[in-house]
């Protein structure tokens, strides 16, 4: 495994970063694919064992049995400090608005509640999930800021969001000297490459890192183009995202395929080793060993000018989906 820092924090994080939405108790969220907590705290071991440090969950995550499972499963198999834990706050809702919740007060209500079920003192990267329209980003900064000073974050990334946000909030920390932003969570694959005409530009010239989110477009480009899997059934979420556009995606699929027989390695391997050519540390979710194993392969895999130009050349522009389609004021503002 390879390490590098994420951006401009002290973090040193693994080329490959855990995503860890597919832990969590079946029946507490909006996915029934995830995995109990023993079958959870074997795949968090075997990615400790193969190298990874870094995990990504969220409080969302199946209603915070994804925190509990990952948290528990890190005290019992590995040394705080050995380990980088990402975990993610949400927006205010509608009904903590109505019932006169500050900003504030919901982000320190929600890092508390993530401290609580990850059994930990601090969480190394604290991600606002998606742009708030309803709280000013300056009382988010303000807040992760005293959290930092606190000692309960290390640092502060950000999910979702365009890049004229990015630089705002990052543009308003610099001048209120509150903690910029290190890091950028954005939904970016080969099948989906839309943050290329803004988000990357900004990024490689703050130095924030990238650590994009569907890496693999939640398996379709770890398999032949329409192979049916238990989650490919299941998850309707990945369906809203991906089938609109499936005819498009069809040629660059079966292109990882082709390159994957030359190369005699799996097709998340070609597909991640494509991605880490663009990005510090992608999130690549796991819930069976051997996609961990092909995760970690894809961190030696070269792959030529050639195939990468070979990949990239069939790309057509994409609709934004899932969290970015709704990337837009929900509540109206009272005059």
């Amino acid at each position: 495994m390879q390490y590098t820092k994420l951006g401009n924090s002290d973090l040193t994080v693994s080329q490959i970063c855990l995503g860890c939405m597919g832990f969590g108790d079946p029946t507490a969220g909006i996915h029934n694919w995830t995995l109990n907590e023993s079958e959870s705290s074997k795949i968090i071991g075997y990615a400790l064992e193969q190298g990874i440090n870094f995990f990504d969950t969220a409080i969302a995550y199946q209603n915070g049995s994804s925190e509990r499972y990952v948290g528990k499963a890190l005290r019992d198999m590995s040394q705080r400090d050995e380990v980088v834990i990402a975990t993610k706050f949400l927006p205010r809702t509608a009904e903590q608005i109505a019932n006169g919740i500050t900003g504030q007060q919901a982000i320190n209500q929600s890092l508390n509640q993530s401290l609580k079920n990850l059994g930990v003192d601090y969480v190394d990267l604290y991600i606002y999930h998606y742009w708030d329209y309803n709280t000013p980003i300056v009382e988010v900064l303000e807040t992760l800021h005293q959290n930092i000073q606190a000692g309960k974050i290390r640092a502060i990334g950000i999910s979702n969001c365009y890049a004229w946000q990015l630089a705002r909030a990052n543009t308003i920390a610099k001048y209120e000297g509150l903690t910029p932003f290190v890091s950028m969570q954005s939904h970016y694959n080969l099948i989906m490459r839309e943050d290329e005409r803004e988000l990357f530009g900004l990024c490689q010239e703050d130095n924030i890192a990238m650590t994009p989110y569907s890496a693999l477009a939640s398996g379709r480009l770890a398999r032949p183009y329409n192979t049916q899997t238990v989650r490919a059934n299941a998850d309707n979420y990945a369906k809203k995202k991906y089938d609109k556009t499936a005819e498009q995606d069809h040629v660059i699929i079966d292109r990882v395929a082709e390159i994957a027989q030359r190369h005699q390695v799996s097709m998340t391997e070609v597909s991640l080793a494509w991605l880490l050519t663009k990005v510090t540390a992608p999130v690549v979710g796991a819930t069976k060993t051997e996609q961990i194993q092909d995760a970690v392969k894809a961190t030696q895999l070269q792959l030529s000018n050639d195939e990468l130009n070979y990949l990239e050349e069939c790309y057509k522009p994409h609709a934004l989906v899932g969290i970015m389609a709704d990337n837009k004021p929900q509540i109206k503002q009272a005059n």
